[in-house]
């Protein structure tokens, strides 16, 4: 992208309405305008552009962006952390199993302390049902309340990266995939889009990525198909929304219980596994009570559920079902690929090897995804901050 190209962009986001993204959290897709889910693609745009015509995008000159990652992540954290550090943010990670967390320190108490000069904070909190967003929003009233009482000199503002409901970050970068696979996001209208449950060795896989899946491609006017066996279903709150989006949209959403006919003329495959909604919310249940025997026989359970669908695999027959045997695979990595990280997978390993290179260009949108979240929280004027900054012509490396 040229600068001709970012002006381009820069004149478009100014026509958007972003003003609700001021100061704001993001934490469900589904809680923002279509004009604003525009925003942070365009704004995404721009930024990658302003890296690779070697401009400095440091709009932050000092200032913490904390992570609090409590499950594990690989592509999220350092997304985070680059684009925070693209930004001119320094990054500090709060591990609670040293921090007085593990002393009993509340959650407002732990909100205040790590926010003193932060201007973000980026939550993972995806391994319990109905914990996870809720625990965001719990931190996000905390900061505000600090920030109220002239306690915080600025309010810190939330990215959920990954809860028990959605996947923002995830969700968003895929369609910005999309959009670059298809030539913009009007091409979009019309094409199939498969969002697969497909067999994993393992049981407890979130199910926010195929829920920010459809919670997202729904609104642009995609045949959304949400394939899976009988007993695997997303949370119906999820499904409600999926509904409405694809019913403004002009779009469809429907639930098919057979991968092969879901993969039919499909133009893009998202075979991804999931743990079942109701036996997760079992599994928080026992965790709650602290029924470890329980835990244990719910464990085994649902891996003897999950071998009964072990040929639910993304393989190249099912791929030649696919519209002119040239559908786009993607997944949110690590794949699960038989005969590599596991004997029976998501998906066989020749499918996986064909698409590396696009897998790996599809995860790399979401560095850019997340620092446009936090840039368009953090400044009021986005696209007079942006055009001052390509102008300015200030590089990079010097």
């Amino acid at each position: 992208m040229d600068r001709k190209h970012i002006e381009e962009k820069i004149e478009y986001l100014r026509r958007l309405s972003t003003g609700g993204l001021h100061m704001t959290d993001f934490l469900l897709t589904w809680e923002k305008t279509d004009e604003e889910i525009a925003a942070v693609f365009t704004v995404a745009e721009i930024l990658r552009g302003l890296r690779r015509n070697n401009l400095s995008a440091r709009f932050f000159d000092s200032g913490l962006a904390i992570s609090i990652f409590r499950d594990n992540s690989t592509r999220t954290r350092f997304s985070f952390a680059s684009a925070a550090n693209f930004l001119g943010l320094a990054v500090q990670d709060l591990d609670e199993g040293k921090s007085q967390i593990a002393h009993g320190e509340t959650v407002r108490e732990t909100a205040a302390m790590v926010s003193f000069m932060a201007d973000v904070i980026g939550i993972r909190d995806d391994m319990y049902i109905g914990r996870g967003n809720a625990y965001m929003r719990e931190v996000a009233a905390a900061v505000q309340q600090g920030h109220d009482a002239g306690i915080l000199e600025q309010r810190p503002t939330l990215v959920n990266l990954q809860c028990d409901i959605d996947h923002p970050t995830q969700s968003m970068s895929d369609m910005l995939h999309l959009i670059h696979r298809f030539g913009g996001i009007e091409n979009l209208r019309g094409k199939k889009i498969v969002m697969s449950w497909a067999y994993s060795p393992s049981y407890g896989k979130p199910l926010s990525v195929p829920q920010g899946i459809v919670g997202l491609m729904t609104r642009f006017g995609m045949d959304v198909v949400l394939a899976y066996p009988p007993g695997y279903e997303i949370m119906p709150d999820v499904e409600e929304v999926a509904v409405k989006n694809a019913q403004a949209s002009g779009g469809t959403f429907r639930k098919i219980n057979n991968m092969r006919e879901a993969f039919t003329d499909a133009d893009v495959v998202y075979p991804k596994s999931w743990a079942p909604f109701a036996a997760m919310e079992k599994r928080t249940s026992l965790y709650g009570e602290g029924d470890m025997e329980g835990i244990k026989a719910l464990e085994k359970e649902l891996l003897a559920q999950n071998a009964a669908f072990h040929d639910w695999e993304c393989t190249e027959d099912l791929m030649k079902k696919t519209r002119d045997d040239r559908a786009l695979y993607m997944h949110c990595l690590p794949a699960d690929i038989t005969g590599v990280s596991c004997r029976e997978g998501e998906v066989a390993a020749f499918v996986f090897d064909r698409y590396r290179d696009r897998l790996y260009a599809q995860a790399g949108h979401k560095p850019y995804i997340v620092a446009a979240m936090i840039f368009l929280a953090r400044f009021a004027d986005p696209a007079v901050k942006l055009i001052h900054r390509l102008h300015e012509g200030r590089m990079r490396i010097w």
